[in-house]
């Protein structure tokens, strides 16, 4: 068993709606330092990260502060928008995302199945204790298949919050949910 800290990135210095891959914004800056210094008990343990900016961003002070390199995995990366909506522009991707939190992975295009299938396997994969720096749909995604539950939005982490999964030979399970935004995203 192993126990997988899932990490949403500190505040972005754009919206998802604004800019494909912002990085984070001073006050995030100053949240991913002040996180570090809370996790920093936790290990050195393996540390994961999304390639997206804000991702990595959030990961460096705690990678630096135990001397590891954080490990980039796309299978942690955000949510892919459909090509139908991506053609749109990415002012598109704004609306579409907020329109997932009434909705049901069976329903979803293969894309949107095959990514959440790909972040799972790769999460029971992890064979010892590993912090993973994220998003709010990865969160989601990793929620409903330890919860066993198909919505796609079942909790709303708010920026630097740390939810606790469990994985084991039969799946994941939920630990512990990291501190809910004050604000919805979707």
């Amino acid at each position: 068993m192993a126990r997988l800290y899932l990490v949403r990135h500190a505040k972005a210095a754009a919206r998802f709606d604004e800019d494909p891959d912002p990085s984070l914004s001073d006050e995030g800056k100053e949240a991913a330092v002040d996180l570090a210094l809370q996790l920093e008990g936790l290990g050195p343990i393996p540390i994961y990260t999304s390639p997206m900016e804000r991702a990595r961003e959030t990961a460096l002070p705690l990678a630096n502060r135990w001397g590891v390199i954080p490990e980039v995995s796309a299978a942690f990366s955000e949510i892919p928008t459909p090509p139908e909506i991506a053609q749109q522009g990415i002012k598109a991707r704004g609306p579409w995302l907020q329109q997932l939190a009434g909705q049901r992975y069976p329903a979803q295009p293969p894309i949107i199945r095959a990514w959440r299938e790909g972040l799972i396997g790769m999460l029971k994969s992890c064979r010892s204790d590993t912090i993973v720096f994220t998003h709010f749909m990865v969160i989601n995604a990793a929620l409903s298949a330890a919860l066993n539950d198909d919505r796609m939005v079942t909790s709303h982490p708010d920026f630097c919050s740390c939810t606790v999964v469990e994985s084991t030979s039969r799946g994941l399970n939920l630990l512990s949910r990291g501190p809910e935004a004050a604000t919805k995203v979707l």
